[in-house]
């Protein structure tokens, strides 16, 4: 199986604070993998170190085999939803996702639209994104996650938010998305979530990343 992402004795302190302590992951093509655990755990950090949103104290994060902050400011191929996504407030979802999508001239007017739609929002819909529920903010979230076709996607808590048809609709297109060979990562408070998507699951104590085999199977630690 192919190795997309690889972290390697991963630590990072702010300031006194030790927020991750020696966390070693690898996630293969094409599987669904979830990080659980309580607020202030690391989970987000985790994600961010990832993402090249920070850098570690100490450890190497590999993405596509290219060291982050080293080989690669940010990795290629990444589509990501941490914390609230931000969009200009007084433009419509289209244009949201028209701004970002010329930034890197992936994908043209079509594949906004589609993704817009695979998400259940109406590319054609007027309404300013201030005036978007919650549900509609994150569900353009993850329309511009994956807008671009990219082979990983880092999701934390990609379902505040949804009322249930939603949480179900974005369940089906992860599921999809895992079938045409994409890798997910993803934090949820949701044990369903965790349930019914992932083939993995580690949990994040305090900094300390433990493994688990299927959702609910304690196996070994990764300290």
């Amino acid at each position: 199986m192919e190795t997309c992402v690889e972290l390697r004795g991963v630590t990072r302190r702010f300031g006194e604070d030790l927020v991750l302590k020696e966390v070693n992951l690898m996630l293969g093509a094409g599987r669904v993998y979830g990080i659980v655990g309580n607020n202030g755990s690391g989970k987000t950090v985790l994600m961010k170190c990832i993402c090249g949103f920070l850098t570690p104290t100490t450890g190497t994060v590999h993405v596509f085999g290219k060291q982050i902050g080293r080989d690669a400011d940010f990795p290629e191929d990444l589509g990501v939803i941490i914390e609230s996504p931000g969009f200009l407030a007084n433009l419509n979802g289209r244009k949201n996702l028209e701004i970002l999508a010329a930034l890197r001239k992936r994908i043209g007017e079509a594949g906004i639209r589609a993704a817009m739609e695979k998400v259940g929002l109406d590319p054609d819909m007027k309404k300013a994104v201030e005036k978007y529920s919650l549900g509609m903010r994150q569900r353009l979230g993850i329309a511009q996650a994956i807008m671009e076709d990219p082979k990983l996607l880092v999701l934390d808590e990609p379902f505040n938010g949804l009322d249930k048809n939603g949480v179900e609709q974005i369940r089906r297109l992860l599921l999809e998305l895992k079938k045409e060979g994409k890798t997910i990562l993803l934090a949820s408070h949701n044990e369903e979530d965790i349930r019914i998507l992932c083939d993995e699951v580690y949990e994040m104590d305090g900094g300390v990343l433990t493994r688990f085999g299927k959702p609910g199977k304690r196996r070994e630690s990764e300290e």
